[in-house]
């Protein structure tokens, strides 16, 4: 266990470091407080720890029981217990997940936070049922996602007021973090285990893409149930505390007691349903319940620590950084730095290494988890490119969203399957604690700088947002990279073949 606590460690700190650099550098440029200055390098420090310890008890823990969960269910070959599983799995996942704690958090005075994470919750769970079906059925993904974004966008232009926009896309990109992916993508791998064809394993992937889009459309439902209109952000001063060393201690102390009661809260459903499934079911030793359970442990620890250094180091940070970026030139250098944070911080998200690794794994090491990082940095550092641009020139998010997922559902018929579900994917688990914790605060506080009096409303239209285009843009570049990939093949397998005609002619003659 300490061997891999130690490489989780040097994991987590080649990913969190080079972030931390960057927000370190902008804070001193930009005059932040000695106590603000504290609490950062605190944050950053239980960010380190915190990430090292969930992937450790993912490991450990989650990922092994939604694999054999996904196998029992779908070994029963009763189609009614595994769309019920799916839709209860979908809704207690979903509600412990902490990215969308954050987000829930942000709206709060517009829309109740409860109201907002059962929404999500109940559009996870009907979305992860059809896509549990989809692998079990046979039922080609892209056709599904086509239909569903249309559904989605039609519902947003035809029914919803653009001030919803945002909030509903957003929505999609936090519902898949730490807590979710896991679960949902080692359900996939159970299902699609027993399946005896070839392309079993291409379907393993997507399950993640169908958490993203259930939520958009659970919440664009919401807002014409509501009638949501006109919905403004309610300014305060977050960001700008002040006080003393001891002060911040005692501020992340607090903030691990609140956090550690909602996360034993959030992941007390997951632990009563890994009871009752080992109860009727019997598929773990106890060798394996044991490990399962120091891993829940363990993965308890490392939430509570992540979500405190993002929370109380992080995010506050990020709202100053904003503001200070937007008296700077308008704004505009928003947009390189946005970039720069983007490109490494998609390393800090916790989902992304779990897919990564399950990538690596289905594909038997064909596609490196070393390339997906790249891939994805790449595309995130694009993303708040133009999320940072959208708060400067105030672009209506449309302009962005709409041709995005056109270019991302074409590619769907002309990148191999397995790319399709991993990009798709991909989209969701980028989105992240670290994007909703840094990014969102620090486009809030840009937003309301640049945006001056009108700064209420334009924060509901232009800062949020930014959640939904690191979730758009992996959709594209994944699968980009899945057409180079698939031609990279192509060209060894005829080089095989040449070379394999030219041995057998030499050996007749």
């Amino acid at each position: 266990m300490k061997t891999a606590f130690r490489d989780k460690l040097k994991e987590s700190l080649s990913s969190i470091l080079p972030v931390a650099a960057i927000i370190l550098v902008l804070s001193v440029i930009f005059g932040v407080s000695t106590f603000q200055f504290v609490l950062f390098l605190l944050g950053a420090v239980m960010l380190v720890i915190g990430l090292s310890l969930f992937n450790m008890g993912a490991d450990m823990s989650m990922l092994i029981i939604g694999e054999k969960i996904g196998s029992v269910i779908t070994h029963s070959r009763k189609v009614w217990l595994i769309a019920l599983i799916s839709f209860v799995i979908g809704i207690i996942v979903t509600v412990a997940e902490p990215d969308l704690q954050i987000l829930a958090g942000y709206v709060s005075e517009a829309i109740n936070s409860w109201v907002l994470i059962i929404t999500v919750a109940v559009g996870v769970g009907i979305f992860l049922t059809i896509a549990m079906l989809r692998i079990v059925f046979k039922i080609r993904l892209s056709i599904l996602l086509i239909a569903f974004y249309i559904i989605a966008f039609l519902l947003a232009f035809l029914f919803v007021d653009s001030s919803f926009w945002a909030i509903a896309f957003d929505s999609g990109g936090v519902t898949t973090g730490p807590m979710t992916v896991p679960f949902v993508m080692s359900l996939g791998v159970g299902v699609a285990s027993i399946r005896s064809d070839k392309e079993g394993k291409d379907d393993s992937f997507g399950l993640v893409a169908f958490s993203s889009v259930g939520p958009i459309i659970a919440v664009l439902i919401l807002g014409i149930i509501s009638g949501a209109a006109g919905i403004e952000y309610t300014l305060d001063d977050a960001g700008v505390a002040t006080g003393n060393t001891d002060d911040a201690l005692w501020q992340f102390l607090l903030g691990m007691g609140t956090y550690a009661e909602e996360v034993g809260i959030a992941l007390a459903p997951i632990v009563i349903f890994f009871v009752l499934f080992q109860i009727f079911a019997r598929v773990f030793h106890k060798r394996q319940m044991i490990k399962i359970c120091v891993g829940l442990v363990i993965t308890f620890a490392g939430l509570v620590l992540f979500l405190t250094g993002a929370n109380i180091g992080f995010a506050p940070m990020g709202t100053l950084i904003g503001r200070g970026l937007g008296k700077v030139a308008h704004g505009w250098l928003l947009i390189p730095v946005g970039m720069l944070i983007g490109y490494f911080v998609v390393a800090a998200e916790p989902a992304v290494h779990v897919l990564n690794k399950q990538v690596e794994r289905m594909s038997a090491g064909a596609i490196k988890a070393r390339s997906m990082m790249l891939a994805l940095s790449i595309s995130v550092c694009c993303a708040l490119g133009l999320a940072m641009l959208r708060v400067v020139t105030e672009i209506n998010i449309m302009y962005v969203l709409v041709p995005g997922y056109a270019v991302a559902l074409i590619l769907t018929f002309f990148t191999p399957k397995l790319f399709t579900g991993i990009a798709f994917d991909s989209g969701g688990v980028a989105s992240g604690a670290m994007v909703s914790a840094f990014v969102l605060p620090m486009a809030i506080g840009a937003c309301s700088v640049i945006a001056g009096d009108a700064a209420a409303y334009e924060i509901m239209t232009d800062a949020f947002g930014c959640v939904s285009f690191v979730a758009l843009m992996p959709l594209i570049t994944i699968q980009v990279f899945g057409i180079i990939y698939r031609g990279k093949t192509s060209r060894i397998k005829r080089t095989f073949l040449t070379v394999e005609d030219r041995i057998i002619e030499y050996e007749v003659n």
